[in-house]
């Protein structure tokens, strides 16, 4: 099946899973994973009307981004190392995976370079698995109050992964979770940090996501087939 199709039917599911849980479809957007995919498969992509992709490797990013239209909305969504984040500093719309307090600072300080702000979503690792980066549930609060006295960061919400479940309904606490947190964190009326992005669900359980309040669902197998290594 072709990328234009995939996304057709990707998009459907949106609406459906919005319309489903009362939501308006349109406050749901789309993240395109093109990791490991050639800038082609980006560009088809990009030509089938989808303009958001989220890249998980700051040196790959670089080498793609500059090969495709302007017009295309990157953002990173992959863990973050602070020597890489000079080659997305200007050029990603949202980094999706800030996690400590010293990754925050290195943007902050990259993007002053460019004389504009930089809007990252805090990482939080829901589940407490040691594989998977984030920081945890109860100093998420803390990092939201550090990051927000940065001049050049600019706070929009939160991501999680949460497990692998071949039964989507299984992450649904998960992202039950990163909702409560993002309302418990607003209530706190943070000068700077709004909570306005839920960064959740992938390609096997984005509709549950959605369900359970996700701004930003990542989906990339079932838009783009099995990755290219």
């Amino acid at each position: 099946m072709s990328i234009e199709k995939n996304l057709r039917m990707v998009n459907e599911r949106i609406i459906n899973a919005s319309r489903r849980s009362g939501r308006d479809p349109g406050s749901v957007r789309l993240v395109a994973v093109s990791k490991t995919q050639p800038a082609s498969a980006v560009l088809e992509a990009f030509k089938a009307g989808q303009l958001i992709f989220g890249e998980n490797y700051a040196q790959e990013f670089r080498d793609k981004s500059s090969q495709l239209s302007g017009e295309i909305e990157w953002h990173f969504i992959g863990s973050l190392q602070s020597n890489k984040v000079k080659y997305l500093a200007g050029l990603t719309k949202l980094v999706h995976s800030v996690d400590r307090i010293s990754l925050a600072r290195e943007l902050d300080k990259q993007w002053e370079k460019t004389g504009q702000k930089c809007n990252i979503l805090l990482q939080v690792n829901i589940s407490g698995e040691q594989t998977k980066s984030g920081t945890t549930a109860s100093q998420a609060m803390q990092l939201a109050r550090e990051a927000a006295q940065l001049p050049n960061i600019s706070i929009r919400g939160l991501m999680t992964m949460p497990p692998f479940f071949d039964q989507p309904e299984l992450a649904r606490p998960y992202f039950r979770e990163l909702r409560r947190l993002s309302q418990l964190i607003a209530k706190e009326k943070i000068p700077e940090v709004r909570m306005d992005e839920l960064s959740m669900g992938m390609s096997g359980d984005f509709e549950v996501a959605i369900e359970e309040g996700a701004t930003l669902v990542r989906v990339g197998s079932a838009i783009f087939g099995e990755r290219h290594y």
